[in-house]
């Protein structure tokens, strides 16, 4: 059965012209949602603001980030090695973390 479907599918994908794609809806989109953030000078942008957390200092190697205490309002667990010097990143949040060394 899922097969077939397959199979119908690359029929129907590949009897589509697939190679003049326009983006130009989407692309305006975007563009209208970047200049909603960048007229407001008085506001900051979302990575401004979470530039301004500093890092959060964890003892061991590994942290898992949730992005939030209520997972309603997270993203999907992320396990962050923190073997660097530097802080390391949450793909999904941006929150940094660094490991405390207190020898």
């Amino acid at each position: 059965m899922a097969s077939s479907v397959l199979r119908r599918f690359m029929k129907f994908s590949s009897s589509r012209n697939t190679s003049t794609r326009s983006f130009s809806l989407v692309t305006s989109q975007i563009g209208n949602h970047t200049a909603k953030w960048m007229q407001d000078t008085s506001k900051k942008s979302p990575m401004e603001l979470i530039n301004e957390v500093p890092p959060i200092k964890v003892e061991g190697r590994i942290v898992a980030c949730e992005g939030d205490t209520n997972p309603a309002l997270g993203h999907p667990i992320e396990f962050i090695c923190l073997d660097l010097a530097e802080p390391a990143v949450c793909k999904y949040c941006g929150l940094r973390y660094v490991q405390d060394h207190h020898h």
